[in-house]
């Protein structure tokens, strides 16, 4: 029998991932400001890997804070990748799309995504932020788990599917920043997913669900 990973949906686009074989991961990094999140789980004994899938406040906003008080290892696209790193965040492990690393005894394979991905700094401006992602990542005992990110469907996701063949698939419902459920229905189709789980809804009146 295979050990159970745990998903917890952490509100909005943020999930932290307890793995078979010990590891803490935390998926797009919003805690503090959530509306969504419990206050019994904005704080983290540790974290091993923290997944960042594009700029934007609502996947990002706790990043740096978490990097300097955890020291996990962060993935994400290189431009996103220099700007934590000039804010003091350690062990960045930047990437892009199509590459695969080995991390925590994981494999993380980042994928495409259709969205923007601009970053604010300090003084409210936009800067490019690289392009926004997805990630697939296979668990120490080979099952694999696709997060979507902030996206619109497309058709390649059926080709994610065909090489990945993820068990779980979470993917963005809320409408207005990303697809709606009409779209996320054909993503599923794409996908082949045995389990979804639907995420990025019910924040703000906007994302209708």
């Amino acid at each position: 029998m295979k050990t159970p990973a745990t998903l917890t949906w952490l509100g909005h686009s943020t999930f932290r991932l307890d793995t078979p074989g010990g590891k803490i991961v935390l998926l797009d990094p919003w805690v503090s400001s959530n509306p969504k999140c419990p206050e019994a789980m904005k704080s983290f004994s540790r974290i091993d890997l923290m997944l960042i899938s594009h700029g934007h406040f609502d996947h990002i906003h706790d990043a740096v804070p978490l990097a300097k008080a955890h020291h996990p290892e962060i993935v994400c696209i290189w431009e996103i990748g220099v700007f934590l790193e000039k804010r003091g965040a350690k062990n960045v492990r930047a990437m892009n799309k199509g590459g695969t690393q080995s991390l925590a005894g994981l494999s993380v394979t980042m994928v495409h995504a259709e969205h923007s991905c601009g970053l604010q700094d300090e003084e409210g401006n936009i800067l490019y932020g690289g392009e926004a992602a997805g990630f697939v990542i296979r668990l120490e005992d080979g099952r694999s788990i696709y997060y979507a990110g902030d996206t619109n469907v497309f058709s390649d996701m059926e080709l994610i599917g065909e090489l990945y063949r993820p068990e779980v698939a979470i993917i963005p419902i809320g409408d207005h920043f990303t697809m709606g459920p009409r779209e996320a229905a054909e993503a599923v189709r794409f996908m082949g997913a045995k389990t979804v789980i639907p995420m990025h809804w019910g924040t703000c009146p906007l994302l209708t669900g």
